[in-house]
C-alpha cells in the first residue's frame, strides 16, 4: 500500500503520521497557570534537538474551538516549565490529563498526583515522575496552516531519582531505561510499555 498525503484530509494526515511515526517519547509538561494554579498536559509531537544549547522541542496544536493551548499560553507568558517522563505505571492518570478544560483550570483537580519541589527552580515536580527537566523558554515557532505552535525549551536543570541513575565503570552517568520503563505514544488510544533492550555499538 501507498498513500498519496496530499490526497488525504488534515484529520487523515494527522492519524497516518501519528501511526508511522513510533513509538514518540511523551512530554508530561507542567506549566503555571497563574492563582496558584497549574497546567498539566502530554505531547507526543516531543523529542531532544539540541546539546548546545540544551533544547527540547513541543509541538502543540489548538484546542477544539481553535484558541491556543493552555501549555502555549503559560509559556509564552511566564516562559517556566517543567517536562516529565512518565513511565508505566502513570500511563492512566497522564491520559486523563489530556482533557480539555477552560483556561485556568486544572487537570491536577482530575486526578490523584502530588507536587514536589524542584530543587532550584520556580516551578514544583510531580512527585512520582522519575525523570523532570525545570525549562526555560528559549523560542516559539509557528508552521503549517493550522498553525502549530514549535515550542523550543532551554533545560537548565534534570531531576533523576536515584534509583534509575548511577556512575559508570567510567565515571560517568548512566541512567537505566529499563528502571525508568517509559511509556510510548502510538496511534491513536495506544501507548507501548518497555520492551527488552539490545546493544549494538555504533561503528568505528
Amino acid at each position: 500500500m501507498y498513500i498519496q498525503i496530499d490526497q488525504l484530509s488534515t484529520e487523515n494526515i494527522y492519524f497516518t503520521m501519528t501511526q508511522v511515526v513510533i513509538p514518540r517519547p511523551v512530554a508530561w509538561v507542567l506549566t503555571d497557570s497563574g492563582n496558584h494554579k497549574f497546567n498539566l498536559a502530554p505531547y507526543s509531537y516531543f523529542n531532544a534537538v539540541c546539546s548546545d544549547p540544551p533544547l527540547i522541542l513541543i509541538s502543540a496544536g489548538r484546542k477544539p474551538d481553535d484558541s491556543p493551548k493552555d501549555t502555549r499560553l503559560n509559556i509564552e507568558r511566564r516562559r517556566h516549565f517543567v517536562v516529565h517522563i512518565a513511565h508505566r505505571e502513570l500511563a492512566e492518570a497522564m491520559t486523563q490529563t489530556s482533557r480539555t478544560l477552560p483556561h485556568g483550570e486544572s487537570e491536577l483537580d482530575w486526578v490523584d498526583l502530588k507536587l514536589a519541589e524542584f530543587t532550584g527552580f520556580s516551578l514544583p515536580r510531580l512527585a512520582d515522575c522519575r525523570i523532570a527537566m525545570a525549562c526555560e523558554l528559549y523560542e516559539i515557532k509557528e508552521v503549517g496552516s493550522l498553525p502549530q505552535s514549535l515550542i523550543f525549551g532551554r533545560v537548565k536543570s534534570v531531576y533523576l531519582d536515584d534509583s534509575v541513575c548511577e556512575e559508570d565503570a567510567r565515571g560517568r552517568l548512566k541512567i537505566h531505561a529499563d528502571r525508568v520503563d517509559p511509556i510510548g505514544r502510538l496511534g491513536g488510544s495506544e501507548y507501548v510499555t518497555f520492551g527488552r533492550i539490545i546493544s549494538i555499538p555504533r561503528p568505528k
